[in-house]
Parts: structure tokens; sequence; C-alpha cells
């Protein structure tokens, strides 16, 4: 079981930057695949971005890609999302999810509650 808390979201002029992180509980986060995934009002779901345990894969949607970075840190059981030159589509609940296989929203087992990113024009 793991258990996932997301933090860091909030409001931010277009163009400015957040960094989400995502608190982990669970000795066994190192094992875990570990995902955001946006959800815009009246929209899709969105997978956003991806790391596997070691770190040394990481996947980014074409969205994001060259704007926002995936890392994690074993040793504090995070994972963080660093978000650049914020759009006003990035307007979303960002959740962090995780996986022991491959990276999808349909694979992701766990989930936290979401955190609220705002982008204004």
């Amino acid at each position: 079981q793991v258990q996932l808390v997301e933090s860091g979201g909030g409001l931010v002029q277009a163009g400015g930057s957040l960094r989400l992180s995502c608190a982990a509980s669970g000795r066994t986060f190192s094992r875990y695949t570990m995902g955001w995934v946006r959800q815009a009002p009246g929209k899709e779901r969105e997978f956003v971005g991806g790391i596997n345990w070691t770190g040394g894969s990481i996947y980014y949607a074409d969205s994001v890609k060259g704007r926002f970075a995936i890392s994690r840190d074993n040793a504090k059981n995070t994972v963080y999302l660093q978000m650049n030159s914020l759009k006003p589509g990035d307007t979303a609940v960002y959740y962090c999810a995780a996986t022991d296989t491959r990276m999808s929203i349909a694979t992701m087992k766990y989930w936290g509650q979401g955190t609220q990113v705002t982008v204004s024009s």
C-alpha cells in the first residue's frame, strides 16, 4: 500500500514557475514508477509524465516537453514536478500516481488527492 500526498500547487502568472511535490508513505516507494496526471475542468485526464524507479527513464507529454521536469528522491520518498514557462492551458488539478507496471493512466494503482494549479494570463 502506498499513500500519496501532493503539495505545491497555487496561483501563478503565465510564464511563471511552480514545483509540485508528492510525498509517499510506505517502504516500497522506490519500487514504483511514478506519474503525474492532470485534469482540467471539462476535459479528459492527461498523462503529463512519469519516472521509473531508478530515475533513468522519464517520459513527458508533448504538451509539456521542454517546460516541465520530473525527478525523484527515493531517500525522501518524494517525487517532484518542476513546471516552468507556465501557460493558462496548464491550469488543472495535478495528481501524483504510482504504478508497479508500465507508465499510463490506466495502470496507475495509487493516486494522491490532487493539487490545484491555476495559471493566469
